[in-house]
């Protein structure tokens, strides 16, 4: 077996491959990439979990290397959790068993690069893991396996990964104890309607309008939480909001207006208002709404940006 993943959302799937004792040949994974305000070269998680188990490590620059790397080693299948490469259909063929993705979505709802967070911030009641087989487009290989749950009303992207991702691990094993032993599982094919496209997620899309209905600005803020966060200017200083709630406001002023401070900073939106309960100003810590207020009074009637 090869291992193909890079960030945190992979680990509990390589974890529980090594656990269940399946032989893993090899880990492919993203080069190191530079991060921090140093920029350093730093090494993907699941590159560093995989060295801490004793597993090889590949870093491959694209398919074509991650190709020639599946060919000398030539395993009975590769499974593939977020590893961010596009794998040729030529690597594709090689595995016996084919490539299994664990995808983040109940498939074909929201393909693409960030499916978590694009449900969030939709409003979606419910998402889930799919492990399919990998085909040459964008996530619409045939599916093996689905498993459901509901998204929590207060979830952030963070929260729901990493419960996604154990999920995704735990729907993985049956099928492919089922493909090693030689028993047969029905693939069933996408419906051809129904899929959305979850494109990755920009800086520049964490910007809060307040002309927005407040409930989705509260999506906002929990989809883009950790990254790449909502940003607003509030008694002049620029923030980031880390938590909030839906309020009614049935006689609001114009949006981005400060409707109150005590007991919470309310804010007039395009519909309703948000009760902001978090914030994070440049060089600080989260910190509760209150004690920003403190440091950087603000009165009712005053506008925020």
């Amino acid at each position: 077996m090869v291992f193909a993943g890079t960030p945190l959302f992979a680990i509990p799937a390589l974890e529980t491959l090594v656990k269940a004792g399946y032989d893993i040949q090899a880990v492919l994974t993203q080069p190191d990439r530079p991060a921090g305000r140093g920029r350093k070269l730093t090494p993907s998680p699941v590159k560093t979990r995989a060295l801490a188990l004793g597993i090889p490590v590949h870093t491959p620059e694209n398919g074509a290397g991650a190709e020639v790397v599946v060919r000398a080693l030539n395993p009975d299948v590769v499974v593939v959790v977020a590893y961010g490469l596009l794998l040729p259909p030529t690597l594709l063929a090689i595995p016996a068993h084919g490539c299994l993705n664990i995808h983040a979505s109940l498939l074909p709802r929201w393909r693409g690069a960030a499916p978590i967070a694009r449900a969030i911030e939709a409003g979606d009641a419910e998402t889930g893991v799919t492990i399919m087989r990998l085909d040459a487009g964008l996530d619409t290989g045939p599916m093996l396996a689905r498993a459901a749950v509901a998204i929590g009303p207060d979830e952030t992207t963070e929260v729901l990964t990493e419960r996604l991702a154990h999920l995704g691990a735990q729907t993985l094993m049956p099928v492919l104890e089922a493909l090693c032993a030689g028993r047969s599982i029905t693939a069933v094919a996408q419906p051809s309607t129904g899929a959305m496209y979850a494109r990755k997620l920009r800086k520049e899309e964490g910007a809060i309008d307040w002309r927005r209905d407040a409930s989705a600005l509260e999506r906002q803020i929990r989809a883009f939480t950790p990254w790449p966060g909502t940003r607003a200017t509030i008694a002049g200083v620029a923030v980031k909001i880390g938590a909030a709630r839906v309020v009614d406001a049935p006689h609001a002023p114009a949006a981005g207006t400060v409707l109150t401070v005590e007991p919470d900073l309310v804010i007039a939106a395009g519909h309703q208002a948000l009760a902001v309960t978090l914030l994070q100003a440049a060089n600080a810590r989260m910190q509760p709404a209150r004690a920003f207020l403190q440091a950087h009074p603000l009165k009712a009637g005053e506008r925020v940006e």
